[in-house]
């Protein structure tokens, strides 16, 4: 029987990858580690060319109700076009749009749902480990 995820001193092992591509060219990763003993995921972006450190170091955590997944904007190019992000099951998802401040980007189940029309959406993680995803 697994440890509970939320008790346990996690063992975190490589998983796998997910490549970010545009026109078939990566412009960034999603790193997925999961632990050993309980099988909880860890996620890390890469942005390609961007040598800063990102903002959280090792191995972030997500809630029990959570599931790790990309957030992609249509309005905008480069490194800013997509965000690693935790999602709730329809909770409203934050992002920085052009020339905007933090939005509220509406969600159905574990993706973006803007509708018809919409600037921006979603793919989850899990989903699409060892794949590269076209943005």
């Amino acid at each position: 029987m697994s440890p509970d995820p939320e008790s346990c001193a996690h063992q975190p092992v490589y998983l796998g990858v997910v490549n970010v591509n545009v026109q078939e060219r990566t412009i960034g990763s999603v790193d997925v580690w999961h632990c050993g003993a309980c099988k909880k995921q860890f996620c890390e972006e890469k942005q390609l060319g961007i040598e800063a450190i990102a903002e959280q170091v090792g191995m972030p955590r997500i809630g029990p109700d959570e599931r790790w997944a990309v957030v992609v904007c249509r309005l905008q190019k480069g490194r800013d076009r997509w965000r690693l992000v935790r999602m709730k099951e329809g909770a409203p998802v934050g992002h920085e749009c052009v020339g905007e401040k933090a939005v509220s980007l509406p969600a159905r189940g574990f993706a973006v749902d803007e509708g018809e029309g919409g600037v921006h959406w979603s793919f989850l993680v899990d989903d699409h480990v060892n794949e590269a995803v076209e943005i």
